[in-house]
């Protein structure tokens, strides 16, 4: 859901910042357990405008859909996209699933004038993640 206050959404600038906004939607007592995938959506001006819990998978795997995902950011007036997911076994490598969705995303993403503007994957151990930003990957 949207933030309602615009005072309290919080900016977001690196990769860092938005690890920090969507490690609070990750439970700590399962993130070694199971896969989930959550999109943090941003203005224009890089504040939160929601966080969408999109899907709970198995220990190996979960399901984006691409729709899901670029119709809630139209429906929040998002502009950026920040997607994330987490790896149960610790592992931050990216997998060829990981990144052929990442590409898809990007492309989809253009034709309505949204940006994909990093993907992370987070591990169980904290502040632990992998930025597809970072490494130049999007």
């Amino acid at each position: 859901n949207p933030v309602a206050d615009w005072k309290l959404q919080p900016t977001v600038k690196s990769s860092a910042d938005a690890y920090q906004v969507l490690k609070e939607f990750y439970n700590n007592d399962t993130i070694a357990m199971v896969e989930r995938f959550n999109v943090l959506y941003l203005s224009n001006s890089n504040r939160v405008t929601g966080v969408y819990q999109l899907s709970k998978g198995g220990i190996t795997g979960t399901v984006a859909d691409i729709q899901l995902i670029l119709g809630t950011a139209l429906k929040t007036l998002a502009i950026g996209i920040i997607l994330s997911h987490n790896h149960p076994s610790g592992n931050l490598c990216p997998s060829t699933a990981d990144k052929d969705l990442t590409r898809k995303l990007c492309k989809a993403a253009q034709f309505m004038d949204l940006k994909i503007l990093d993907h992370l994957i987070l591990s169980p151990e904290e502040g632990q993640y992998y930025s597809f930003a970072e490494k130049g990957e999007l």
